[in-house]
């Protein structure tokens, strides 16, 4: 059993802390958001991520996991703390890391004798080093046996707590493999592949990893966007190319794109360190890019749809930026909607889980109880998450409701077929003829 203190309690920092303390360590999550720290004092989740409130009130009934905002507290008799603030994309893409200077300087300020610091925030490469220099500057000279270990998180929204506790690898880098090998005993419960390299190779692991799985994402609509002019099915296209071992299936599925905290972010801050190192990132440019113009053919193909979109009423099903969270952070649907707006649109819309966090956002946009209350009197609908719950949706129930019979599946959820035998313009990602009544 060791004692832990998490620095930092949003998905990464919260779902790091409460696996580490379910797996029987001693786990202190401090956050400077006294706010957020009441919150969870009080059992409410500051996020949603399935299973993980239980898991939270499980850990705290069994005096393994607690909340403050006091780094005193939180540091106090700790052998390990790990940095899991956030870094905010800052004007040209790169990482602001601000917040992990303030908490290597509390550490530096508060450790006790010995600490192991574990960069857990994706940070740019290099930053490692960097966060050392901090706290041996800012210690002086009194004496601290410290050790800086990268340690890159790979958790999904969604299933973050399924990853943690059966991660594909888990990336550990430093410069001191005896550091290295004490973090990674925390990890030996789990019996997953454990990597142990240099600080630099484990950030760079990192940024590499979403940066290809955005471009898996990016190509398979760029081939989409060729499909559809065409006259091929994408989603045949993929399953096809799937089958390929050396290709596989995962992060092949046509739509309007990827957004979240981790991939937008990730590959701009990758592609301004290449562009500051002289090199030419033109693929993470081109991947970007491609992203980008996935929300605007799915505004571009409503405008065809419906001659103009000045005036007309659009419901929109689904705002997080993919199911299973209220994370709208990058969402096409936010991005979608504004380009909607742009254009004299009115939106109605609804999502299972990010209704109180969209409020912030669509200060003009009516939000619903649910689809059919979404679809009364829409000129269209656009599907832009494909949550559970719209799988089964009754159509015919949206066809009375609706002034006109238009569905742009922007996640290619449903059969063509099946929406078209209800009397419904389909229009789908990369489907071929699409628009056929």
């Amino acid at each position: 059993m060791s004692k832990i203190c998490v620095i930092g309690t949003g998905y990464v920092g919260l779902v790091t802390g409460t696996c580490f303390a379910d797996l029987g360590n001693v786990v202190t999550c401090l956050d400077v958001n006294p706010d957020r720290i009441n919150k969870l004092n009080s059992g409410i989740m500051p996020i949603y991520e399935p299973g993980l409130e239980q898991l939270v009130k499980q850990n705290v009934s069994a005096n393994r996991l607690s909340f403050t905002t006091d780094y005193p507290t939180a540091l106090k008799g700790a052998e390990y703390a790990f940095i899991a603030v956030g870094t905010p994309s800052g004007n040209d893409g790169e990482a602001d890391l601000r917040f992990v200077k303030s908490a290597a300087e509390a550490i530096a300020d508060l450790a006790e004798e010995s600490i192991l610091v574990i960069n857990k925030s994706t940070v740019p490469v290099g930053t490692g080093d960097w966060v050392a220099e901090v706290i041996k500057n800012r210690r002086g000279n009194r004496p601290l046996n410290f050790r800086v270990v990268s340690n890159p998180e790979f958790l999904r929204e969604g299933s973050a707590i399924s990853d943690f506790m059966n991660p594909d690898r888990v990336v550990l880098g430093s410069e001191d493999r005896k550091a290295a090998n004490l973090v990674a005993q925390l990890y030996q419960p789990l019996r997953c592949t454990i990597m142990i390299t240099d600080l630099r190779t484990a950030e760079m692991i990192k940024y590499a990893s979403n940066a290809f799985l955005a471009t898996r994402i990016s190509f398979i609509n760029e081939i989409g966007n060729i499909c559809e002019e065409m006259g091929a099915d994408v989603r045949e296209v993929a399953l096809g190319m799937g089958y390929d071992k050396r290709i596989g299936h995962s992060f092949l599925d046509a739509g309007l794109g990827w957004g979240g905290s981790c991939f937008p972010k990730d590959v701009k801050a990758l592609e301004h360190m290449a562009v500051l190192h002289g090199t030419h990132p033109q693929l993470l440019q081109a991947v970007m890019e491609i992203n980008r113009n996935q929300r605007r053919r799915a505004v571009m193909k409503l405008r065809k749809a419906l001659k103009n979109l000045n005036e007309k009423t659009i419901g929109v099903l689904g705002i997080s930026f993919k199911p299973n969270t209220d994370d709208i952070r990058d969402a096409a649907a936010i991005e979608i909607i504004h380009l909607l707006e742009n254009e004299g649109a009115h939106i109605r819309a609804y999502d299972p889980q990010a209704m109180e966090n969209a409020r912030s956002v669509l200060k003009n946009v009516v939000l619903c109880e649910n689809p059919y209350q979404v679809a009364e009197n829409a000129d269209a609908l656009i599907l832009a998450t494909e949550w559970n719950e719209f799988k089964q949706l009754d159509f015919s129930r949206l066809k009375v409701l609706m002034k006109h019979p238009i569905i742009l599946d922007g996640r290619n959820l449903w059969d063509p077929e099946t929406v078209r035998s209800y009397g419904f313009t389909y229009i789908g990602v990369g489907r071929g003829n699409t628009t056929k009544p």
